[in-house]
């Protein structure tokens, strides 16, 4: 697992999103540990511009060759936008997690929501609990 990036500016859920603020707007993504278990990703399921997602909620789904599996929001809001390139090539999910390969932008309802999220610390801790 030392290959793994967990940047510090990030929050993160245990079903391993990741949120980053800036201004108004919050981009999800998934981490770097759940795209290397999930292994070669081939598909991506992502919600539409405009949908209203509650916390916790499933907003789509990433399918490897190993599994799928179910991506939930980190905190409510609303989808202010879809990174299309992913529906055609999910593969940049493995190489670029935090980078090119964001999955949704919202619009917070509820900024205070963040404070149940982990920081990068007890994020890499909670992976090394699962290994």
């Amino acid at each position: 697992m030392a290959d793994l990036k967990f940047p510090a500016d990030l929050k993160y859920t245990k079903t391993d999103e990741w949120i980053k603020v800036e201004g108004s707007e919050a981009t999800i993504g998934i981490t770097d540990y759940a795209q290397n278990a999930l292994s070669d990703l081939v598909f991506v399921e992502l919600p539409e511009v405009g949908d209203s997602l509650q916390r916790d909620a499933s907003f789509g789904t990433v399918e490897s060759v190993k599994a799928a599996s179910d991506l939930h929001t980190p905190i409510a809001g609303s989808v202010s936008a879809v990174n299309k390139d992913l529906l055609d090539t999910p593969e940049k999910i493995n190489s670029d997690p935090y980078g090119a390969a964001w999955l949704i932008k919202i619009k917070p309802d509820d900024l205070s929501q963040l404070n149940d999220l982990m920081d990068v610390s007890a994020y890499k801790a909670y992976c090394d609990e699962r290994g």
